[in-house]
């Protein structure tokens, strides 16, 4: 088995549609967020789509007024109309929202300590 496809199995992913911006080098683009983990996320390809697939990028997911949840992120996989990203450096504050996010949205207590056991190990 891949470890991507380990990934996959470790952190369920969860479709959640929140005003999403990724930025690279001065550039700037809106996405549409397709899904999100505590790992990484999905977006649909923006077009244009200028990004550099060798330096990291800087995404910002608007939960609401006062929440937003900042990861800096590394492009995983460019397919026709979708982007993956995998985070690489997220605050405490973002991984706090994330966190309740995602247990929200599992609603099972025990799924959300399993991930969180996951992401430590990597």
């Amino acid at each position: 088995m891949t470890e991507h496809a380990s990934d996959r199995r470790r952190f369920r992913r969860i479709a959640f549609d929140a005003k999403t911006k990724l930025r690279q080098n001065g550039q700037e683009w809106p996405v549409q967020l397709v899904d999100l983990s505590l790992k990484g996320l999905l977006v649909l390809r923006p077009t244009p789509w200028l990004g550099i697939g060798t330096e990291s990028f800087h995404v910002d997911i608007h939960l609401d007024a006062t929440t937003d949840v900042q990861m800096q992120v590394r492009l995983t996989h460019d397919q026709p109309g979708q982007l993956g990203f995998e985070c690489e450096h997220i605050s405490l504050e973002s991984i706090s929202h994330l966190r309740r996010l995602v247990e929200l949205n599992l609603g099972d207590q025990e799924e959300l300590e399993r991930q969180l056991g996951a992401l430590l190990e990597l």
